[in-house]
């Protein structure tokens, strides 16, 4: 019995027209207001990730909010902030430090927030076993870590700045650089997964993820900004990005894990 072949990807030409077409889809259906449409067709594998009927809502909706993070403060260690730190050699890249502020929607910080972040290597590569991506890992490097916001509601990390890599999406594509964030409010229910991407990357305009976000000032939100005030001479290159957790302002709810 043979296996059928794959269908082919799409080329670049074709992503740019999907893209175009979806985009005009979603702001002329109102999606630029609040969160991209969940169905984006050239993100090709939210078709198969994103809800396909009406949530279902417990009998008692109190009973969610009393679910917190399963997590202590004692839990969250200083050098889980420092990934360039967490084994005994000294990985390879580029060494950054991310900082920026938690806020709600009137710019009040949020304080006590967990913060998680993952990310690939600098060679674009994630220590998972479900990666497939023949770019070298490396022993001093996991790409996890974690923090808890201080009384201004501000996080920061130390990590390497992570590599670009293939995915098979369409034809030629490649995800910019990117680094995960995860937050938890008070629940589970509150939680928060989006992505942070640098600036000049050159290949930003050709990520599907990024341009599902359809509205430019939104899309300009989740890359973060270079501060040379924040780096460390001779040590580290800093850049700063705050998350607004809800509101006119806020930061753009991933729904896929890229």
């Amino acid at each position: 019995m043979t296996t059928p072949p794959s269908p082919p990807l799409p080329s670049q030409r074709d992503m740019d027209v999907q893209i175009c077409r979806a985009q005009a889809r979603a702001a002329s259906d109102g999606a630029w207001q609040g969160h991209p449409p969940r169905d984006f067709p050239p993100y090709r594998s939210s078709a198969l990730r994103h809800p396909k009927q009406a949530p279902v809502h417990p009998r008692d909706p109190e009973a969610v909010e009393l679910t917190g993070p399963v997590f202590g403060t004692t839990d969250v260690a200083a050098p889980d902030r420092d990934l360039t730190r967490q084994h005994t050699g000294e990985p390879l890249g580029e060494r950054i430090t991310l900082t920026g502020r938690v806020l709600d929607r009137r710019g009040r910080p949020l304080r006590g927030q967990l913060v998680e972040i993952w990310q690939a290597n600098a060679a674009g590569r994630y220590a998972h076993l479900a990666d497939r991506h023949p770019a070298p890992l490396d022993p001093h490097f996991t790409g996890f870590g974690r923090c808890l916001t201080d009384g201004e509601g501000r996080y920061s990390f130390t990590t390497i700045k992570p590599g670009a890599y293939p995915w098979r999406n369409h034809a030629n594509a490649w995800r910019p650089a990117h680094v995960h964030f995860s937050l938890f409010g008070e629940a589970f229910t509150q939680r928060l997964v989006s992505q942070l991407y640098f600036p000049g990357d050159p290949l930003l305009p050709y990520d599907p993820i990024l341009q599902s976000v359809t509205d430019p000032a939104a899309r300009d939100r989740l890359i973060a900004a270079y501060d040379h005030d924040l780096s460390t001479p001779g040590h580290a290159l800093g850049y700063r990005w705050d998350i607004v957790l809800d509101g006119p302002a806020a930061t753009w709810f991933e729904e896929g894990r890229d």
